[in-house]
């Protein structure tokens, strides 16, 4: 009984010394910001937020609850800068005092590795540098990263008709994340990713210069145009290259059943989606529901596209190609590309204004993991994953089949760290959501979507089976901390980044050789090996 009191006295002394260092490490912090602060003339009041604040929680709030942190995995500060000079402050204090430091841009993270960690730590959040300046002549814009798509394009319609920018279709998202891994989007097949149209950048090192693209070097501007830039730096502002499109866009979304030979249907859209014409992106969602007819379970499978011209256009190229889906005028609305925006993502009729909101759905759990296929999935393959779908509740999971071919093979694949070109159909998005909390419920979905991962292995690329960083999956591994191998992040980069990873890794081990910016997937420097 004597050694057991003892044991528990020396447990709560080694806490509470644990939480006066922890304490003191934050006072510490707060004390450097304030002296870096004064030194370069800023203003610290509402740029700082610790647990104390009224605001903190909101600042924290996480748009997948499966990855809300626990109170021990909660950063020490949240930083939310208006001026560079307050991110310098950042990266020099956390130098100085041994803090790890996350950056947040949208709060999209699939993993959530901007707000989630098991070391002490603190957030600098964007949100408040998302300034965007177009130039209509030189048609470019330079986007601050804590801008969301939504406010880019509503940016852009304001300016122009026909000035258009490619990248993914929630508005929500924040930019520094999306351009900096790759960016697909409604006309990637088209205009490529956001990252192929990034023409210069602004970042800061993990010494504390501000760069641009001349000062940086080719390489460094080379890994943050899709190899992600939170393992490098903290990025401030891309410099795009803007596209041109049409006033007036098509769009359709047709969906069918089983019962309307949607097994077939989908069979031959691998066939074809790829090979169509660049104006046109058939996209595809795939999901479990209740039939209207006759009030059974079955699978939706539903057209979602984007064709650059008029509906006239459309048609003859739909007959030509993909005449088993049956396109009809009616099942086409003709808008702007604006519009159709809005269409994508749910919210037609909208307001343009509704593209400004910042906030993400909430209250949702949610697990997402992705392939690329380059040989078509058989017919006994689809009707396997009409077997998984049915094992969740309606409309609680999708795969999404988003296309490639056009001008994404004209890009070889060292050309940017995304190396997912020439050769592939189509990535596979695969997506699951639930509503209720608690370890039995997530782990009867996780493991659901684990199966289905587990069942697919046979029908998608293989040495590497490929992923897309932008849907970040703990699942393939993660890093061990600052002293991370190359062969423990080997394990999940060559996925990510095929053979593309190699020069990650040398860049990584002359801009960061002591590992300052790191993550549970970053790149590890060869120094850490």
């Amino acid at each position: 009984m004597e050694s057991r009191i003892i044991i528990l006295l020396i447990l709560a002394t080694h806490l509470a010394l644990g939480a006066c260092s922890s304490a003191q490490k934050n006072s510490d912090f707060l004390e450097c910001l304030t002296i870096q602060f004064q030194s370069s003339n800023s203003a610290p009041d509402g740029v700082i937020y610790t647990p104390r604040n009224a605001s903190y929680a909101s600042l924290l709030l996480a748009f997948n609850q499966r990855l809300a942190p626990t109170p021990s995995e909660r950063p020490e500060l949240i930083i939310t800068p208006f001026h560079e000079s307050e991110i310098q402050a950042a990266v020099y204090c956390s130098r100085k005092l041994g803090m790890q430091i996350r950056v947040r841009s949208g709060g999209h993270d699939y993993e959530g590795l901007s707000y989630n960690s098991e070391n002490p730590f603190v957030i600098v959040d964007m949100r408040n540098i998302r300034s965007i300046s177009i130039d209509n002549d030189e048609k470019s814009a330079w986007v601050q990263v804590g801008a969301t798509l939504g406010q880019l394009y509503h940016t852009l319609a304001r300016k122009s008709k026909t000035l258009a920018f490619t990248a993914g279709v929630c508005p929500p998202v924040g930019v520094g994340g999306h351009f900096s891994g790759g960016g697909y989007g409604m006309m990637s097949r088209k205009h490529a990713l956001a990252s192929d149209n990034i023409i210069d950048a602004k970042l800061i090192n993990a010494n504390g210069q501000v760069l641009d693209r001349k000062s940086m070097g080719e390489d460094l501007f080379w890994v943050i145009r899709g190899g992600g830039g939170t393992s490098f730096g903290i990025v401030l502002a891309f410099k795009l290259k803007l596209v041109i499109v049409p006033e007036i866009v098509t769009v359709f979304n047709v969906s069918r059943t089983l019962e309307q030979n949607a097994t077939q249907l989908v069979h031959k859209w691998q066939y074809i989606a790829d090979k169509v014409d660049e104006n046109l992106l058939l996209r595809l969602f795939l999901r479990s529901v209740r039939s209207p007819i006759h009030g059974n379970r079955t699978i939706q499978a539903s057209f979602t596209t984007l064709f650059l011209g008029r509906v006239h256009n459309l048609l003859p190229i739909m007959q030509d190609s993909f005449p088993e889906l049956g396109l009809v005028e009616q099942d086409c609305i003709e808008m702007s590309w604006i519009e159709s925006t809005l269409f994508f993502a749910g919210l037609r009729n909208e307001s343009l204004d509704v593209l400004l909101i910042r906030t993400p759905q909430t209250g949702i759990y949610f697990k997402g993991k992705s392939d690329y296929v380059r040989q078509p999935i058989p017919i006994q393959g689809l009707r396997g994953i009409w077997r998984f779908l049915n094992q969740e509740d309606e409309n609680r999971a999708e795969l999404q089949f988003s296309p490639y071919g056009g001008v994404l093979n004209t890009f070889s694949e060292s050309e940017t760290p995304f190396p997912h070109r020439s050769g592939n159909i189509f990535m596979i998005h695969y997506g699951i959501v639930w509503t209720r909390g608690g370890s039995a419920e997530s782990e009867r979905h996780i493991n659901w979507i684990r199966r289905l991962y587990s069942y697919m292995g046979r029908y998608v690329s293989r040495s590497p089976r490929a992923a897309y960083f932008n849907y970040r999956d703990l699942d393939l591994g993660r890093n061990a901390g600052r002293n991370t191998t190359y062969e423990q992040a080997s394990v999940w980069g060559f996925r990510y980044f095929k053979n593309n990873f190699n020069r990650l890794v040398r860049v990584k081990s002359m801009v960061d050789p002591s590992n300052f910016f790191r993550n549970e997937q970053s790149i590890p420097p060869v120094s850490s090996s």
